[in-house]
């Protein structure tokens, strides 16, 4: 079975209930999709994160990345930028880079912000860049998918996205939803176009 990656970081859920519907969409292009998320980072150098997380996802491994045919990367906005926690994966890849692990596979992105500016489309360019330097070949949402022209809500061309509200506790409108399941039927049939 072709099994695409969707690794994310969510810190109060929004982007794993993102990172869900996503993989509905994998779903539905007929791979499968294997959630993982990142652990959390501190200031506090002695601090750490248990082995196994309480709940959601497991925690990613380098692993993950060989065995997938596609990655969907998803982060809560953070001044414009992903997560620290996801860059702190991301920074430690050096290996997968120098090896090409990640080379040839389809790539998308994802993002939850509070606020419709709150940095939704600098976020999501912010995770295709390591994804470029990995030589993935990068999957946006076409104007094809009618909802992207007439959301009021999340959704870009650059990637999935969702609009959380101050309180975090916006519910997701049908077109994020939608448009979050074509990010991901679109990375699936992609992968099993390219037989990766």
């Amino acid at each position: 079975m072709t099994e695409i990656l969707i690794l994310y970081y969510s810190r109060n859920g929004s982007v794993e209930q993102l990172a869900n519907h996503i993989a509905r969409g994998v779903g539905e292009s007929g791979c499968t999709a294997r959630l993982r998320c990142v652990p959390a980072v501190s200031a506090n150098h002695l601090a750490t994160e248990p082995a196994v997380p309480d709940t959601g996802a497991p925690y990613v491994s380098k692993q993950d990345l060989a065995e997938c045919a596609g990655i969907i990367l998803g982060s809560p906005t953070r001044f414009g930028n992903m997560a620290a926690p996801m860059k702190f994966f991301w920074d430690s890849t050096g290996a997968e880079w120098a090896s090409g692990t990640l080379a040839g596979k389809p790539a998308a992105v994802f993002t939850s912000t509070a606020t419709m500016h709150g940095g939704q489309e600098s976020t999501l360019l912010s995770m295709l860049l390591p994804l470029l330097h990995h030589g993935c070949l990068l999957v946006g949402i076409p104007f094809t998918e009618s909802r992207l022209s007439s959301t009021r809500t999340g959704g870009t061309p650059y990637g999935a996205s969702h609009v959380s509200g101050g309180d975090g506790k916006q519910p997701f409108s049908e077109d994020e939803t939608e448009l979050a399941k074509a990010l991901g039927r679109r990375v699936g049939s992609i992968a099993l176009k390219l037989g990766a």
